[in-house]
C-alpha cells in the first residue's frame, strides 16, 4: 500500500508541474467524438516514466461519469510483484468537446494534459501526448498492431518531436 500511495503522490507532483497544456508542435484532433473514445484502450508503447515502470498488459478503460466527465481506469500487470496494479482518475475537457483536448487526475486537484495528437478516422489507434513530450502513448483496440498500422504513429511522433527511439513497447509492431 506504501507503495501505491507513492505512487499517487508522485503522480500528483507530476500532474502538479506538467499543468494542462499542450506541446508546441502538437494540435489536439478535431473534430473528436467522446462517445467513440470511450472503452478499452491497450498501451502498445509509451515513454518510460516512473508510475508505469515495469508494468505490462497495461489497459486504460474510459466511460462516462455522471457529472459530465470520463472516468479513467488504467490497469496494469507489475510481474516484479506478481499483482494487478490500478489507478482510478477522472478526465475534462480543456476548451470545446469537440477537440482531443482533456485534463486528467489522478491524485486530488492536480491535474495533468491529455492531448489526442493523432487518431484514425475508426477510433482504433491513438498517439497520445501529455503536457509535454515526455509522456506519450501509442494506444490502440486490440493487444497488437502491425507494422503499417503502426508507421503513421511513429512518423506523427516523430514530427512532433517525441524521442521514439526511447519508446517502451509493451507489443511491437508485426
Amino acid at each position: 500500500m506504501r507503495a501505491f500511495t507513492l505512487f499517487l503522490a508522485f503522480l500528483g507532483a507530476v500532474l502538479l508541474n506538467g499543468c494542462t497544456s499542450v506541446p508546441d508542435k502538437v494540435t489536439p484532433v478535431t473534430p473528436f467524438e467522446l462517445e467513440r473514445y470511450l472503452g478499452t484502450w491497450h498501451e502498445i508503447a509509451r515513454l518510460d516514466h516512473s508510475f508505469e515502470r515495469g508494468l505490462t498488459q497495461v489497459t486504460a478503460e474510459y466511460s462516462m461519469r455522471e457529472d459530465g466527465g470520463v472516468a479513467v481506469l488504467n490497469k496494469g500487470y507489475e510481474a516484479a510483484k506478481e499483482r494487478w496494479k490500478t489507478a482510478e482518475g477522472k478526465a475534462y475537457f480543456v476548451g470545446d468537446s469537440n477537440t482531443g483536448r482533456l485534463k486528467v487526475s489522478f491524485f486530488g486537484p492536480f491535474y495533468g494534459g491529455y492531448n489526442i495528437a493523432k487518431l484514425d478516422d475508426d477510433y482504433q489507434i491513438a498517439l497520445v501526448v501529455g503536457p509535454n513530450l515526455k509522456y506519450a502513448w501509442l494506444l490502440a483496440r486490440k493487444p497488437q498492431l502491425t507494422q503499417t498500422e503502426c508507421a503513421p504513429y511513429l512518423a506523427e511522433a516523430e514530427r512532433i518531436g517525441i524521442a521514439v527511439e526511447k519508446l517502451i513497447w509493451l507489443s511491437v509492431c508485426n
